[in-house]
């Protein structure tokens, strides 16, 4: 019997949920070479996930629904693969890592899926010392999971599905919510996976870390594949088409500094002095920064993970005390209990801050008056963020981008001067990133100043205008966003 060339051969495969009357997938035509690395790409919903779900046995085994056509993995038919023997053939690594942890601690967590294939206790530990030494985590062994950052969650989940040894691995969006430094020791470890010869498949949004480990690019649409391209070809891609097409830049280097603000005055807005933060004595967060960002200006945060930034957020908006240190707007004090009406903090998940039955029922819940019954206000703030067409709507039956839009409108209704948004472009194909964009030029035109913690490069230097970096606690830099800080802003994405 000849091998099959083929790592992944899907032919006219289509797939329709059963929770869904719209169909998943449609007319799926697919071959992927042994050591290929495929890459995924298209707007949000286009079918991405759906297709990686086929190539790892999720559907048809936890996705039910109507599954059509011809799929074989390694050579073997999809319906001849037990679900068991599959898992040693393909390695899944999720957007949220979290989501596919079983265990309080990383060594455990790494052993987790060996063990449930009832490999014995020797070779458990035999292998994971390999993937320890394979994949250079030491620093990651013996470690409690909740502790650990967004990059090191992920290069976790990668050494769970390492240790089972794939010949496939499938990647969801995986660098969604990482820091430039953690993107870049996940292109290192892609690297060395193809590098040993093993099939890539990786559905994603930001692009420009694959560029020197992809081999195929293809864009998929309302379920279907519509077009491929090679590495080389990709590259000739100009900006209009992929601006049109909703893809994120194949290299940074080519995304150019846009300036949206020019102002005469720059207007002090909030401001911090000798700020420190610490849950612990010996475990200090902020250690005594001070810095002003402008009322007229969107003032980017930008860091590792881990470093501090989410907690000077939460310090900004009142939710995290400070240990010493003062916070004023416009050169006035504002006091830690006041904070919170001043300041309003946009979650990475807003699910987290929406509490009505009713999109509308939000906004009146955070206006000033209390007013009931769909005041003219509340019109008004609906109407700005196009939201007033779901005013009965409950808001957990919202899209992601929906409910971030009704989160910025609670800040807004309750009269907030400063919104701080916390990673508000994860997971964004470019055009609801620039939806987002055009969102923020809203909000700050009405007089709000905004902070945004991101690492989309290409979302802040379309949109943001200075730069606060925040490294171990202390800012170790602030600047403008202009073409003299360009390459200094690059390099920081760049991890150079």
């Amino acid at each position: 019997m000849v091998s099959s060339p083929f790592a992944v051969k899907m032919e006219n495969v289509n797939f329709r949920y059963s929770s869904c009357a719209a169909e998943g997938l449609r007319d799926i035509n697919l071959s992927v070479r042994h050591g290929e690395c495929i890459v995924l790409t298209g707007a949000s919903g286009c079918g991405k996930t759906s297709l990686t779900r086929i190539v790892n046995g999720l559907i048809p085994h936890f996705y039910e629904g109507e599954l059509r056509g011809d799929i074989s993995i390694g050579g073997k038919n999809i319906t001849s693969w037990k679900l068991d023997e599959l898992s040693m053939k393909v390695g899944s690594v999720f957007q949220n890592p979290r989501s596919q942890f079983f265990n309080l601690d990383t060594t455990n967590e790494i052993a987790f899926g060996c063990e449930n294939l009832g490999i014995s206790r020797e070779q458990i530990l035999q292998r994971i010392n390999k993937t320890v030494t394979d994949l250079h985590i030491e620093r990651l062994i013996n470690r409690d999971v909740f502790s650990l950052s967004g990059g090191e969650k992920q290069m976790l989940a990668i050494a769970s599905a390492y240790s089972l040894g794939p010949d496939i691995f499938v990647l969801d969006e995986p660098s969604a919510n990482l820091d430039a430094f953690a993107t870049n020791q996940l292109r290192e470890v892609l690297e060395k996976l193809k590098g040993e010869g093993k099939t890539i498949l990786i559905a994603e949004h930001r692009l420009y870390y694959l560029a020197d480990i992809a081999d195929r690019i293809l864009y998929m649409e309302k379920g279907r594949i519509v077009k491929e391209w090679s590495v080389k070809e990709f590259g000739e891609v100009s900006k209009e088409q992929r601006t049109e097409l909703g893809i994120r830049a194949w290299n940074l280097s080519q995304v150019k500094i846009e300036h949206h603000r020019s102002t005469s005055k720059e207007e002090t807005g909030l401001s911090v002095e000798h700020l420190s933060v610490a849950y612990t004595p010996k475990l200090p967060i902020l250690c005594d920064i001070s810095c002003t960002m402008p009322r007229n200006k969107i003032t980017a945060v930008i860091g590792r993970n881990g470093q501090g930034k989410s907690t000077f957020a939460r310090c900004l908006c009142g939710l995290t005390k400070e240990n010493s240190g003062k916070v004023s707007y416009e050169g006035k004090e504002l006091p830690y209990k006041k904070r919170c009406g001043k300041n309003f903090l946009v979650m990475q998940n807003p699910s987290y801050q929406l509490f009505s039955d009713s999109v509308m029922g939000e906004v009146e819940l955070s206006l000033k008056s209390g007013k009931k019954g769909g005041t003219t206000e509340a019109w008004d703030i609906l109407r700005l963020l196009s939201l007033d067409e779901f005013v009965e709507q409950h808001p957990m039956s919202l899209s992601g981008g929906q409910k971030q839009r009704l989160a910025i409108a609670a800040g807004i209704a309750q009269n907030a001067d400063v919104i701080i948004l916390d990673e508000p472009t994860s997971g964004l194909d470019y055009t609801n990133m620039l939806r987002v964009h055009t969102l923020l030029d809203q909000i700050q035109a009405r007089g709000k100043e905004i902070i945004v913690i991101t690492h989309d490069y290409e979302f802040l230097v379309n949109t943001c205008d200075c730069v606060i970096e925040i490294e171990d606690g202390i800012i170790t830099d602030q600047y403008q966003i202009n073409t003299e800080n360009e390459n200094k802003l690059l390099r920081f994405f760049m991890n150079i």
